[in-house]
């Protein structure tokens, strides 16, 4: 399936949120309101105003949805738990151009929390995925100790390691190693 400019910002969107939670085998990346100005900064999440406590904390529930999502078991269980996510997000398509980008849709309503904003933006993504038949797509790191998630891209999908730099090349020098010893 050939991702568009836009389904391909949400879902990494989405993944670099997921990650930064503790279940994925690293520490807190969303510990204080000035890492999730950051991310908000990072992703170039528009629409924002001056974020507060609440939007922390509705921030880290809606990240433990969308790993809920991507580690289900299975594409029904998958499709249950974006639609109990989705169904507390009003969705409110329009075309829009901001910041240099091309002509793109957001799902969010006007004046939403940056939590109701994300959950619209890349529930959405996730959506078209699922729809598309694509749920294998949605993965969980193999390397041993590493629990991040990520969005299988390779048009044979036989990604398996979240970063190729990082876990692939760890297990790959294993792997070698363990060929020479033999």
């Amino acid at each position: 399936m050939p991702f568009g400019h836009d389904m391909v910002h949400s879902l990494a969107t989405a993944v670099d949120l997921v990650n930064t939670s503790p279940a994925t085998g690293g520490e807190d990346g969303l510990s204080d309101l000035e890492q999730l100005g950051e991310f908000v900064e990072r992703w170039e999440v528009s629409g924002v105003g001056e974020l507060g406590a609440a939007d922390l904390n509705q921030v880290r529930a809606l990240r433990d949805a969308f790993h809920k999502v991507f580690t289900a078991p299975d594409q029904a269980t998958a499709v249950i738990r974006l639609n109990t996510l989705l169904s507390g997000t009003r969705i409110t398509p329009r075309l829009t151009e901001h910041d240099g980008h091309p002509l793109h849709v957001h799902y969010f309503a006007p004046g939403a929390a940056l939590s109701e904003h994300l959950s619209a933006d890349l529930g959405v993504a996730l959506a078209h995925l699922l729809v598309e038949g694509e749920w294998e797509r949605l993965r969980t790191c193999s390397a041993p100790g590493c629990e991040r998630v990520f969005v299988d891209e390779s048009r044979n999908r036989s990604r398996v390691y979240c970063d190729s730099r990082t876990c692939g090349n760890r297990m790959h020098v294993a792997a070698y190693r363990a060929r020479r010893r033999a």
